[in-house]
């Protein structure tokens, strides 16, 4: 497939068939995530693969409104970023978002970005302390995302290049 088809077929999945992921499929999406490009090589990300369907569900309450699609999905990842190694965590983790995100897609498996830095859990309190002390990750590591991971119950259309705002686009000046 040509690499622009990748990105018009890439949509956020939320709706999961229950059926397991395979294991190669995560390892590679694991392998994309880490092949991320980040600033001065320095990969400031740790990730937490989380597969049991009880923590999964207590999960899906790190974000307010909570993130149901975790309830149901096979697996996800959770991607920290160490702000002490790397002034650009955020950018770095970002793109390792994107990068298993289109990974997935790319195998058939339905992907949704959760987003953690700077949100707040259902009951209160930040996503990311939610997800400290759910998953037990040290003080020096940040929250960034939560990629879930599950076979789509259906595929979306993919984007149309034609509907694209391309007023957004200015060449030269502004």
């Amino acid at each position: 497939m040509e690499l622009l088809a990748y990105f018009q077929n890439r949509r956020s999945v939320r709706s999961y068939t229950g059926a397991p992921v395979p294991e190669e499929a995560v390892n590679q999406i694991l392998q994309a995530g880490m092949l991320s490009a980040s600033g001065k090589a320095l990969r400031p990300w740790e990730f937490i693969v989380v597969r049991n369907k009880e923590t999964l569900r207590a999960l899906a309450e790190c974000r307010k409104p909570a993130a149901k699609m975790l309830q149901d999905a096979d697996c996800a990842i959770v991607v920290l970023g160490d702000e002490a190694r790397s002034d650009v965590w955020v950018e770095d983790c970002s793109v390792v978002m994107a990068n298993m995100h289109l990974m997935a897609d790319g195998l058939g498996v339905g992907s949704c970005w959760v987003q953690g830095r700077l949100r707040g859990a259902s009951a209160g309190g930040s996503s990311e302390a939610f997800v400290r002390k759910l998953l037990g990750f040290p003080e020096h590591l940040r929250l960034e995302a939560i990629l879930t991971l599950g076979m789509p119950v259906q595929r979306p259309e993919p984007h149309c290049l034609e509907e694209l705002p391309t007023e957004k686009i200015h060449r030269e000046t502004y």
